[in-house]
C-alpha cells in the first residue's frame, strides 16, 4: 500500500527512472508498477488520481503536460502537480496546496534546500 492507495503506477520516459522506481519501491516495502512510456499525448489513464511531478521545466513539455491535464480534468480525473515553480508552470490553472523545501537533483549534500510546492490542477 502506498499512502493509503491500493495500487500505484509510475510512468516515465527514462528507462533508468523505471529502474530507480523499482529500487525505491523495494526500499520502502511498497508495490509500484513502473511503466516506461510517454502518456502525455494519449487519453487520461484509468486511475483515481493523476500525479504530475516536475514536468514544467521546458516550454514545449509544459504545453504537452498542460494539455494532458486538461484532458484529465475533462474526464473528471483530479490531478496534483509537484513543481519548484519554474517559468513554464501554468500558475493560473493551479491552486497551491502545500509548500516544501527540498534538495534539488545534483545538489551538493550541504546545498540550501529549494522551495517547491504541490498544486491542484483546476
Amino acid at each position: 500500500m502506498t499512502a493509503g492507495a491500493r495500487e500505484a503506477t509510475a510512468i516515465d520516459v527514462d528507462p533508468d527512472a523505471i529502474e530507480m522506481i523499482a529500487l525505491n519501491a523495494a526500499a520502502n516495502a511498497v508495490a509500484v508498477a513502473a511503466v516506461c512510456g510517454d502518456p502525455l499525448d494519449g487519453p487520461p489513464p484509468d486511475v483515481d488520481l493523476a500525479l504530475v511531478g516536475d514536468l514544467f521545466y521546458e516550454t514545449d513539455l509544459a504545453a504537452r503536460a498542460t494539455a494532458f491535464l486538461d484532458r484529465c480534468a475533462a474526464a473528471g480525473l483530479p490531478a496534483l502537480v509537484g513543481d519548484p515553480g519554474r517559468a513554464p508552470l501554468p500558475r493560473a490553472r493551479l491552486r497551491r496546496l502545500a509548500d516544501y523545501r527540498l534538495a534539488d537533483f545534483g545538489d551538493a549534500p550541504d546545498a540550501a534546500a529549494t522551495a517547491s510546492a504541490v498544486f491542484a490542477f483546476v
